[in-house]
């Protein structure tokens, strides 16, 4: 009798894997709509772009994004510190402060601190975000931006609260640009986004190649580092680039795997991408020119743990890139995103 019973059980398991194996994820539809940011409306003079993603602590909305008045390279944010805002709707927002401020004279992060991320993990909030430091051997002390020697790097603060203080976890980066040459973040990593899953914590990353150049962000790929512990250290995958487009890194947990959108740099741009390991990213749609530019997400429930986590994402805030010719400066807007999903069990 217990023979039987433990091979009924066995059974039971082995159709419930083969039934997850087969079901395939299919997108019929993606759209965005969009609103403007009461509170954070456009203000020329000033540059609001490259949002974090939006965490809810209690009844309030959190939300880090760049922020800068000096327009160096366009409207790049280059030259510039990391700032935040609060809402109780995700509508409404109030302008609170700087949360990151530039680096000490001297060190990696000096010139600039910019695009922001969210983690919230162990009770803490991670801050993770890109610096630069002055280019090497520029007489005036700036950052050229010259697809040569103005690398980047990924640092990291902490805090206790999300309206901080955020506290630098090292003088060091928790992650930088790799040594060879010809690898595909040679000269750039940037733009964190951060996943916690199956006790890991997942750093996606994009990654510029120095040998293209000033042509480099077309050629932009996108990596992932994961760690022990969300202040690392974080190692990065051994089969980097995972995606093999895209500019900008938007990652969300859904249906127990992760879901990417991509840009429209590079073959694979403007798609979404699904990986059920997190790793090894397959096109589910592809969408039109009306994708959200930079954008970060809500992550429902803080993205407590993605292989547990079935539902998507539904809102998040993006930017405008700003037009020099008109005198628009960059700012940020909300977005909404619908799927229309369905599901092909039959393979």
């Amino acid at each position: 009798m217990k023979n039987i019973i433990s091979a009924l059980i066995l059974a039971l398991v082995l159709i419930g894997c083969t039934s997850k194996k087969n079901t395939e994820i299919k997108i019929n539809r993606v759209s965005f709509s969009y609103s403007i940011l009461k509170g954070l409306e456009p203000e020329n003079g000033i540059t609001r772009r490259d949002p974090s993603d939006v965490i809810k602590v209690g009844d309030t909305y959190y939300l880090w994004y760049t922020k800068t008045e000096i327009a160096e390279f366009g409207y790049s944010g280059y030259n510039a510190s990391v700032w935040y805002a609060s809402s109780k709707n995700g509508k409404t927002w109030e302008e609170k402060g700087e949360a990151i401020p530039r680096g000490n004279t001297g060190s990696w992060d000096a010139y600039s601190v910019f695009t922001p991320n969210i983690l919230v993990a162990k009770r803490k909030y991670y801050l993770f975000y890109t610096g630069v430091k002055p280019t090497p051997g520029n007489p005036d002390g700036k950052f050229e931006n010259n697809s040569e020697t103005d690398i980047t790097a990924i640092g990291l603060t902490v805090s206790d609260s999300p309206d901080g203080p955020f506290v630098r976890v090292s003088s060091k980066p928790v992650l930088e640009v790799n040594d060879r040459a010809d690898y595909f973040d040679s000269y750039r990593i940037d733009d964190a986004c951060m996943i916690y899953r199956n006790n890991k914590y997942y750093l996606y990353y994009k990654g510029r190649n120095r040998k293209y150049g000033e042509k480099g962000p077309r050629h932009t790929k996108l990596g992932v580092a994961i760690a022990e512990n969300p202040a690392g250290p974080y190692k990065k995958y051994e089969n980097n680039p995972i995606i093999a487009s895209g500019h900008e890194v938007m990652v969300w947990p859904y249906q127990g795997g992760i879901m990417a959108l991509l840009s429209s740099h590079g073959s694979e741009g403007k798609t979404l991408q699904y990986a059920e390991d997190g790793l090894n990213f397959k096109k589910i749609t592809s969408f039109g020119d009306d994708y959200p530019k930079a954008p970060g997400s809500y992550r429902v429930g803080n993205f407590g743990n993605a292989s547990q986590q079935e539902d998507g994402i539904s809102w998040g805030i993006s930017m405008f890139y700003g037009d020099k010719k008109k005198n628009k400066w960059p700012h940020l807007f909300r977005y909404e995103i619908k799927l229309e999903e369905s599901k092909d069990k039959s393979k």
